[in-house]
């Protein structure tokens, strides 16, 4: 079985090098940060599907039904709104801006140090959330076939940076919109698969699978603790915050509707991915439902950890591979889409951001003895950032714990939080903070560190309440009231959105 799944995957490999070879025709700089601004919508409304979702969402979801029910999709719906929000406020500025990366806003509304701090916001977070996705890829794919192999975890983890490496290393933006909807593709269908195996071995249909795990609880989806860190408000309200920052404060899921070939186009493939999204959500949410019925019903053991708790994670992995080979080998395909899905997009928005906000290439001179030169830094530096992923991947494996998902968007309520601060501020108000843009890092520092605070104390100092993913409402807050403190009244400008 090993040996097939290997050859599945050379195969699936193959492909992908298909499609860079026929995307990175001619390619130079505006190819690999732009795209040549010339991406149908279509296609990149539905390669962002796989592009969001990943090996989180294939593995966490799913897996996370054990535990919480449905109470992920309040979270969901909270997405929607988000989606709008981007499409009718931020989608505007970019593209009236004209920027290649987003946190340029950032130096035309603040200052350099405003603009260089957003950058490395998003570059810790999409460098840890994004090494997160692509380690959990490369566990359960070591977990369930090198492992018998007796081959070392890094081994596995090195192979997949080098081939996206590779497969991104010139094409950049325009190959990942065109993959993206191939990887996409086979992380619907391994989801898809496994339902249809689980309906044919128990013998039952979809509706009645679900009836009876409702039954039993599995398919709650709202939680009506006000305590509780699932409560559902919270969790529309975090969703809603969670898509604007993470999608649209994000230069990895914005450099790809930037692509579009206007404003109006990036709108459409915006809508359209938040209708998406609720779509296939529910159908991981569903085949959680049907994985843990299956367990039950048929007394699957499920892996357990040195504390006796089921680990949510290799719930779906478990149950596939006990099933045909077929279902195994389109498990895997799926996984490796995830993989390289989370991995590639976030390659070439480290690069792009480094060499916008930190190299500034789009301030440099333009003849052609610079533009070579800018290609071959932005070749090293693309080689840097994949060396830097490598390393976070293999530095997490001792810290995995049972849901990734919440680890996740632990990371993101920290990190994400001061660039949703900074763009509230820019858009919002017409202050500016002057001369002191040079103590905006140190906000952005501050306000993680006390909602860390806040929250490993919130149950003692606030009678028992558990902060939840709307920490990072309160980190963009604290950022806001920074500025707002830094701001002069001397200083006030037009909002940049205006």
């Amino acid at each position: 079985m090993e040996k097939i799944i290997l050859i599945c995957f050379v195969l699936y490999t193959c492909l992908l090098f298909g499609v860079t070879l026929l995307t990175s025709r001619k390619a130079n700089n505006d190819v690999f940060f732009r795209g040549g601004r010339k991406s149908p919508w279509p296609v990149v409304a539905y390669g962002m599907v796989g592009a969001s979702l990943s090996g989180v969402t294939f593995m966490s979801v799913p897996g996370g039904v054990y535990y919480g029910g449905f109470t992920y999709m309040p979270l969901v719906f909270g997405y929607v709104i988000g989606y709008a929000v981007i499409a009718l406020l931020l989608l505007p500025l970019y593209y009236r801006l004209k920027v290649t990366s987003i946190y340029t806003y950032l130096e035309q509304r603040f200052g350099r140090d405003s603009e260089r701090t957003g950058a490395i916001c998003f570059i810790v977070s999409r460098l840890l959330g994004s090494a997160l996705r692509m380690y959990l890829v490369v566990f359960v794919l070591y977990e369930f076939v090198f492992r018998s192999w007796g081959i070392p975890f890094w081994v596995p983890a090195i192979v997949f940076i080098l081939l996206i490496l590779l497969y991104t290393f010139r094409g950049g933006i325009k190959t990942i919109v065109w993959t993206d909807t191939l990887q996409t593709t086979f992380l619907l269908l391994a989801a898809a698969v496994t339902v249809v195996a689980i309906l044919r071995n128990l013998d039952i249909s979809m509706g009645e699978l679900l009836r009876r795990a409702s039954e039993q609880g599995y398919t709650r989806m709202f939680e009506t603790d006000v305590s509780h860190s699932k409560y559902y408000w919270k969790q529309i309200v975090a969703g809603a915050f969670i898509t604007i920052t993470m999608t649209g404060l994000d230069q990895d899921m914005m450099q790809k509707n930037l692509t579009c070939r206007s404003l109006r186009a990036a709108q459409k493939n915006v809508m359209t991915s938040s209708m998406l999204f609720i779509v296939v959500n529910m159908l991981f949410l569903c085949l959680g439902a049907a994985l843990v019925y299956y367990a039950d019903v048929t007394g699957f053991a499920l892996e357990v950890n040195a504390a006796g708790n089921v680990v949510g994670d290799k719930i779906f992995p478990s149950i596939a591979f006990s099933f045909s080979g077929f279902t195994a080998v389109v498990f895997v395909l799926g996984m490796v889409a995830a993989g390289y899905s989370s991995a590639d997009g976030t390659l070439t928005a480290l690069t792009t951001t480094f060499c916008y906000d930190f190299l500034h290439f789009d301030k440099n001179a333009s003849d052609a003895d610079e533009q070579r030169r800018q290609v071959r830094t932005r070749k090293w530096v693309h080689v840097g950032f994949a060396m830097l992923y490598l390393l976070v991947i293999i530095a997490f494996k001792p810290f995995h714990t049972q849901s990734l998902i919440d680890t996740l968007f632990d990371v993101a309520g920290y990190t994400y939080g001061p660039l949703l601060g900074m763009y509230s501020f820019g858009l919002f108000t017409r202050r500016s903070v002057g001369c002191n843009d040079r103590w905006v890092p140190l906000v952005c520092i501050a306000c993680p560190v006390i909602c860390y605070v806040l929250k490993m104390n919130s149950e003692q100092w606030f009678n028992g309440f558990r902060f939840g993913f709307e920490i990072l409402l309160l980190n963009g807050l604290l950022t806001f009231l920074g500025l707002l403190l830094l701001s002069h009244k001397t200083c006030d400008a037009e909002p940049a959105a205006n």
